[in-house]
């Protein structure tokens, strides 16, 4: 046993001690009750969870490991006075630690549970904290819900394909509801009036606010309630959306009042829900804690040299910029009536599905992911799917973004200056990261290194100047800083920087556009997060291109995007970056944590096209929003598409039909 497990050990025996009774009493063992089960009662998942009892020590672990990775967080101070019309996600996050750090709590479950809703109600699907512990199970209702419109009024219904799309999940899931006497099936296609007792719309808006998380617009975070398609594991698939599929199993059971398909009769129903576990198996409490809780290998970052990392074996760090809905969600395939019926065409992947239209002359690419497989292989792709296009006479493309959680940032980059041609020069945003002291030290050191640099992502040479020239190792970009002043919080940024993507296209980029740019639209649920909306801001804001989104509350706006922030980094990177450079032992620096929780943020700001040279400077935050809104950083720019259909039965979960309607 390792020195770092025996502490750990002694620091969880009173959780151990619960999680593992004694054989006499293992039948009141609440998670030996249901381990080795596919599926659960919420109820019975929520009682193994409770199983835990509150530990100071880990309570103290977690928060300070967030308060410190939270001086990397370049949105913090903004969320003192959220922009409008961001203005729900105001939230003093030092204030928020500081009340959580003094709150009883009866069991470990309800520490984290109000950690986790706390970072997710910041909306920043960038910057959320994940206890592996306690999103072992996600909810599933067999009842998904959207918005549609019938006769120029639009609803919340019960999803029509409710039979085909739930019955994949088999009859271990099924045959609870056939065991209970429940027929979920007859409810497919309902009109739903009221939810738990409230408006069904309003209910909706709840579960935006308080659950879905993510997106900064509340309109986005609504199509996220929904049920929607989307590209998963290289396959068409079907979300169950936030209210229907959470990880969360408060809910045993949701009221609903609907009128059914092909009647008239208002019904009150109250539809059950399964818990799903997408956790790792185990047997009992003790089982539970050890594969799902504490902290493994994966959990804390290494330090690189210690790996035998060496100059010489550098290789480009890729900066991703991506959400997580949900950590292990399960995925379940489109049912096959609403697969596109076109040929695909060639050089489809993982992460884009291509098609030509029937009218001969448009041209689909579904950029499901920007995080494929291949890295290089996405570009491969691309470049055959556009000479395809080309071949066949293609005149114009329609790109669908729907339920694009982002990827690596560079691809998002490469697909735009594809497009675009070479001729637009750098294909991204101006970027920046906060230079918090701790931060002034990571680089220095790196500096120091000089040509002998291990290579992460402070190290200098992964940037560029604004002239696009890589800056040499021995340049400190935090050196001096920037003043920068946001809601009256004094917070020192990096200089200015460009990214370095251009070194990673391994395909020949055309000088010119493949197609003309005023032929290219896109299309989405406008759930289209980090790498996916800095390309659509970039495609809007550099070549003014005709963007769709459909879905979302009648009367409520939806932007064309979610999160833009411009790299995310994962707990284990952040701890990696500073144990590399050998400085996991600064005061400031985060410790490890003792269990098995990810708190990722964003790393990085990227700034908005508009007017990326004028600065904010030592302004006032709030005075600049009211009279410079063009120069804001991208993540807090609103902007709306240019045209908003709703769903219909015909387009809600069938691509092919929406992109020929499109």
């Amino acid at each position: 046993m390792t020195p770092r497990r025996t502490l750990l050990s002694l620091l969880l025996a009173p959780l151990l001690s619960v999680a593992a009774p004694s054989s006499p009493a293992a039948a009141s063992d609440p998670c030996a009750k249901i381990g080795g089960l596919e599926f659960v009662p919420p109820a019975e998942a929520l009682a193994c969870y409770k199983a835990f009892p509150f530990n100071e020590t880990l309570r103290q672990n977690v928060l300070t490991n967030m308060a410190r990775v939270f001086d990397f967080y370049t949105f913090e101070d903004f969320y003192l006075n959220s922009p409008p019309p961001f203005q729900e996600s105001t939230k003093n996050i030092r204030a928020t630690l500081a009340q959580l750090n003094t709150t009883r709590f009866a069991t470990d479950y309800d520490f984290n549970k109000a950690v986790y809703d706390f970072t997710t109600q910041l909306n920043d699907g960038h910057t959320r904290y994940f206890p592996s512990c306690y999103n072992a199970f996600q909810n599933l209702l067999p009842a998904p819900v959207v918005s549609l419109e019938e006769n120029g009024v639009q609803n919340v219904f019960i999803v029509p394909d409710a039979v085909e799309f739930v019955s994949q999940l088999g009859p271990n899931y099924t045959g609870f509801f056939d065991k209970i006497g429940f027929n979920w099936q007859r409810l497919a296609g309902a009109k739903v009036l009221e939810i738990e007792g409230m408006d069904a719309y309003s209910y909706v808006d709840l579960i935006a606010d308080t659950v879905s998380g993510n997106y900064l617009d509340h309109g986005v975070r609504v199509n996220s309630v929904f049920s929607s398609y989307r590209i998963s594991g290289g396959a068409f698939s079907q979300r169950f959306g936030d209210l229907a599929g959470p990880e969360d199993v408060t809910h045993t059971s949701l009221k609903f009042k609907l009128i059914p398909a092909n009647s008239t009769r208002v019904e009150t129903v109250g539809i059950p829900y399964l818990a799903d576990f997408i956790g790792v198996p185990f047997t009992d409490s003790s089982s539970f804690w050890e594969n799902n809780c504490v902290a493994n290998d994966a959990t804390n970052g290494i330090d690189i040299r210690s790996a035998g990392v060496n100059a010489a074996k550098r290789t480009r760090k890729q900066p991703k910029a991506s959400i997580i809905d949900g950590l292990n969600s399960r995925a379940i395939n489109l049912p096959g009536p609403f697969i596109p019926t076109q040929p695909v065409v060639n050089g489809s992947d993982d992460a884009i599905q291509s098609f030509i239209l029937p009218d001969k002359k448009t041209g689909v690419m579904f950029v499901g992911t920007f995080e494929p497989n291949d890295f290089n292989q996405f570009q491969v792709d691309t470049a055959a799917i556009i000479s395809e296009f080309q071949k066949a006479g293609v005149t114009q493309i329609l790109i669908d973004l729907t339920d694009n959680g982002g990827g690596f940032v560079c691809l998002g980059q490469f697909l735009h200056q594809f497009l675009a041609g070479s001729q637009i020069g750098d294909p991204g945003f101006q970027s920046t990261s906060r230079a918090n002291p701790l931060a002034q030290k990571i680089v220095a050191a790196h500096v120091a290194m000089g040509e002998n640099d291990i290579g992460t992502f402070y190290s200098p040479d992964n940037w560029a100047f604004l002239n696009t020239t890589i800056q040499p190792v021995t340049f400190n970009y935090n050196n001096p800083s920037v003043p920068f002043v946001v809601n009256g919080r004094v917070d020192p940024t990096s200089q200015r920087f460009l990214d370095t993507c251009t070194e990673s296209f391994v395909v020949p980029v055309p000088k010119t556009p493949p197609f003309p740019l005023n032929k290219i639209a896109i299309v989405s649920n406008g759930n289209c997060a980090s790498t996916c909306a800095m390309f659509s801001t970039l495609m809007f804001e550099r070549h003014h291109t005709k963007i769709a989104i459909f879905g979302g509350k009648p009367g409520e706006q939806v932007q064309y995007k979610g999160m833009a922030g411009n790299q995310v980094l994962e707990w284990s990177d952040l701890d990696t970056e500073i144990k590399s450079v050998g400085l996991d032992s600064d005061p400031l620096a985060p410790p490890d944590l003792l269990v098995n929780s990810n708190f990722r943020h964003n790393w990085r700001t990227a700034w908005s096209f508009f007017n990326e040279q004028i600065p904010i400077g030592i302004y006032d935050l709030f005075f600049l929003m009211m009279m410079f809104l063009p120069f804001l950083i991208l993540a807090y720019v609103s902007e709306f598409p240019q045209l908003r259909f709703p769903y219909t039965k015909d387009t809600y979960n069938n691509p092919q039909n929406l992109w020929i309607f499109a």
